[in-house]
């Protein structure tokens, strides 16, 4: 059954009746504003300034209690924009005392801040009208935090990604450091990241401590440390003939050892500390019924299982996979007017991580899947309405999404044979 966002905008509208207080709050660091408005968006008592911590969030309690009691109010749907990351603590200190938190698009709050005064201006006692406002026309949202394990991993798995990204930035740093001091290094070890090339690069990092060295004491320097495979004599002595012509510059070179060994120390820690992080991933997900399921779809291992599960969270929590294609901002978009039909485009309204890690996992898929290989090649071949190859890839996610989901709720192995299912089957034998 096709997905109908009116009737989900009108279950919203229904959750609000004459007797809910709508409060729209806009969030800061350090002090929020919030207004309270009845269903019809008439105003009730002065705004309420309060700050980031037990006692603002107690004083808000107050607040909305006394405008409840004097007019009647019985129950409270709170309205935030999710920019950044201050709404969380705030988020989780009302949940706990049994006031709902909702979400509204930040994207809505710029558009529709003219409305009532017709002014481009920004504040926050503005926004914060303009916030509960939306929520009364049912533009909002519930928020699915994760809870339990599914927290820890996404605790986790955003951590990974930023030290990945810190060690990408280290590698870069070396090559930079390899260019300009050593530049035929790489001839000699195309692979850097050795264990030989690391001990060689800590012990001798200028072409002139390879030369005064010589080659037997390089030898001898990866024994001690047991390094044994693919190097030796013949390799030592290419690296002292590599050094000994070097171009590498020779000026500030005991500025340059320092240099290179901080990098080096950031590398090694930087790996020890992904290693370490995702032993723990490993254990959570151990504990997730259904996660080995997924895991047993060739191409698909730890880390992607890891991260689609962080983003996504309990998939008993989900109707349908398309629910998490949605989510992912991978649903489709039109843009047409009139006797215009413009592209069709994903929305890129979901979370960009789960978008990424989607995308990144089908192009291994299409690469080595026999299945999704097969599906990919007629997506971009079939004579009716071919698709560009990143328009495969796109829908390769969207079937991915609906594969996890499947082995994920009902705890079944991969199969191959059910994967594309007779319908697609007998399409792609018909165009073979």
């Amino acid at each position: 059954m096709k997905h109908n966002p009116s009737s989900k905008q009108n279950q919203r509208i229904s959750r609000i009746s004459e007797t809910t207080l709508v409060i729209g709050a806009d969030i800061a660091k350090h002090q929020h504003v919030a207004r309270a408005f009845n269903y019809r968006g008439i105003e009730f008592g002065r705004r309420c300034l309060f700050q980031n911590d037990e006692n603002g969030l107690l004083n808000l309690l107050a607040w909305t209690e006394a405008i409840k009691q004097e007019h009647g109010f019985t129950d409270v749907l709170l309205g935030v924009e999710p920019t950044g990351h201050y709404w969380f603590p705030l988020f989780h200190f009302l949940k706990q005392r049994g006031i709902e938190v909702v979400l509204v698009n930040p994207h809505h709050v710029r558009k529709s801040k003219e409305l009532d005064d017709n002014l481009p201006t920004k504040n926050d006692i503005k926004d914060a009208k303009v916030v509960a406002k939306l929520v009364i026309d049912g533009r909002y949202t519930q928020p699915k935090l994760p809870e339990g394990v599914y927290a820890d991993l996404r605790v986790l798995m955003n951590q990974r990604d930023r030290l990945c990204g810190d060690l990408h930035r280290v590698k870069g740093r070396i090559h930079n450091w390899l260019d300009r001091f050593f530049p035929e290094y790489r001839q000699v070890f195309k692979d850097w990241e050795g264990k030989a090339s690391l001990v060689t690069l800590k012990q001798f990092p200028l072409p002139q401590d390879i030369v005064a060295a010589g080659e037997a004491a390089i030898v001898a320097t990866w024994k001690q440390h047991d390094v044994k495979r693919a190097v030796g004599a013949k390799r030592a002595e290419l690296l002292c003939r590599k050094a000994r012509k070097s171009i590498g510059l020779t000026e500030g070179a005991a500025a340059a050892r320092y240099e290179l060994a901080m990098y080096l120390e950031q590398y090694a820690m930087l790996c020890s500390q992904i290693e370490q992080l995702m032993e723990l991933v490993a254990q959570l997900v151990e504990q997730i019924p259904g996660a080995a399921h997924m895991m047993s779809i060739p191409c698909i291992g730890l880390i992607t299982v890891a991260g689609f599960l962080a983003e996504v969270g309990d998939l008993s929590s989900y109707d349908h996979s398309r629910q998490i294609v949605r989510h992912a901002g991978l649903s489709l978009r039109e843009n047409s007017s009139g006797l215009h039909k413009g592209k069709t485009t994903i929305s890129k309204r979901g979370r960009y991580r789960l978008r990424a890690l989607l995308f990144r996992a089908a192009l291994t898929m299409v690469a080595r899947n026999p299945e999704f290989r097969a599906l990919h090649l007629y997506f971009t071949t079939r004579q009716d309405n071919p698709l560009k190859k990143k328009q495969s890839i796109i829908a390769i996610c969207n079937k991915l999404i609906r594969v996890l989901f499947e082995l994920g709720r009902k705890q079944k192995n991969y199969d191959a044979g059910k994967v594309l299912g007779p319908h697609r089957a007998a399409q792609l034998q018909a165009a073979a």
